[in-house]
C-alpha cells in the first residue's frame, strides 16, 4: 500500500459525504497519482466500518468488471467487488424516489443466494454446493465519483470505482429462484427494455465465460483481504450487459425468459 491511514480514512470519508449529499468528489487516482488496488479495498473497507457503525447490515456483494469489453476499455485485467448493504435492497417492481441516486444506471445479472459460507481458494464445485438458488437481478450502479476529470478528461480508473464502492448503489431480485447445477448460466440471457424499447441483450457467458467463474474469483480475493461469503448473502455475479443509463421517470423491464423477470422504476 502506498496511502497512509489518514489519506485512506480522508477518502473514505469524502466518498461518504457525497453519497449523502448527492455530489461528486473528483477522482481519488488524481489526488493520489501511486494509489493501488490495495489502498482502493483499504477505502472501501474504511467506509464498511463507518456503516456498520451507523447501523448498516451487510447483505452480499457485488462482483464487477467481469466482460472483457469493460476490461479492455479501463486497460485492466482483473475484475473488481463491492459490498450490498441493507439499505440498497429494493423490491422488484418497486420504484426509487427521486434524488436518492446521482447517476443511476444499472446492469442485468444473475444473482448467487448463499446457504454456506465460502472463503479463499475454492473449486467450481464447492461454489455449487454453497449455493442455495441463482436468481435473475438488476444492479443499480452509482458514482460518487466523478466519471471523468473535467480540465483534462482523464476517465475514473479501476482504483476510482473499487474506493467507491465498485459503484454499487442497489440491488432488485426477481422472485424466481433456480437450482445452481438445474440450468447452464453460460446460456441465461436476458432482454433489457428502458421504456418498452430495448436497449441491450446479453447471455451469462459474457462473465468471465462462466458466472460461477466470477464467484471462484470473489472468494479467493475475499480471502486475501481477511473477508468471506456468508451464509444467507446474495452475491451479484457480473454484468452480461453495457450500463443502462436510469434518467429520471425510467422504467426498466429484464425478462430472463424461463430464467425469470425483474424490473426497477425511477421516479
Amino acid at each position: 500500500m502506498s496511502l497512509d491511514p489518514e489519506a485512506i480514512d480522508t477518502a473514505a470519508a469524502d466518498l461518504l459525504e457525497a453519497e449523502a449529499t448527492r455530489r461528486q468528489i473528483g477522482l481519488l487516482s488524481q489526488r493520489h497519482p501511486g494509489i493501488t488496488l490495495d489502498d482502493a479495498y483499504a477505502i472501501q473497507s474504511a467506509q464498511m466500518a463507518r456503516k456498520l457503525a451507523q447501523g448498516r447490515r451487510i447483505i452480499g456483494w457485488k462482483i464487477g468488471l467481469t466482460s472483457k469489453a469493460m476490461q479492455d476499455a479501463l486497460g485492466i485485467d482483473t475484475p473488481d467487488s463491492g459490498v450490498l448493504y441493507d439499505d440498497m435492497d429494493f423490491a422488484d417492481g418497486a420504484t426509487v424516489p427521486a434524488g436518492r441516486f446521482i447517476q443511476p444506471r444499472i446492469e442485468a445479472e444473475i444473482a448467487f443466494i448463499m446457504k454456506a459460507p465460502l472463503t479463499g481458494d475454492v473449486t467450481r464445485d464447492q461454489v455449487l454446493a454453497a449455493t442455495e438458488a441463482v436468481a435473475p437481478a438488476i444492479e443499480i450502479l452509482d458514482t460518487r465519483v466523478m466519471r471523468s476529470d473535467p480540465a483534462t478528461g482523464q476517465p475514473r480508473r479501476i482504483f476510482d470505482t473499487v474506493a467507491d464502492n465498485a459503484a454499487n448503489a442497489g440491488i432488485v431480485l426477481g422472485p424466481q429462484r433456480h437450482a445452481p447445477g438445474s440450468v447452464d448460466l453460460r446460456w441465461v440471457g436476458a432482454i433489457v427494455k428502458r421504456d418498452a424499447q430495448v436497449v441491450a441483450t446479453g447471455l451469462g457467458a459474457a462473465v468471465l465465460d462462466d458466472p460461477v467463474t466470477g464467484m471462484v474469483w470473489l472468494s479467493r480475493r475475499m480471502g486475501q483481504y481477511g473477508q468471506r461469503i456468508e451464509a444467507g448473502q446474495v452475491v451479484l455475479s457480473g454484468s452480461f450487459i453495457g450500463p443502462v443509463e436510469c434518467p429520471s421517470g425510467t422504467e426498466i423491464r429484464a425478462d430472463y425468459r424461463g430464467f425469470g423477470q425483474v424490473s426497477i422504476n425511477f421516479e
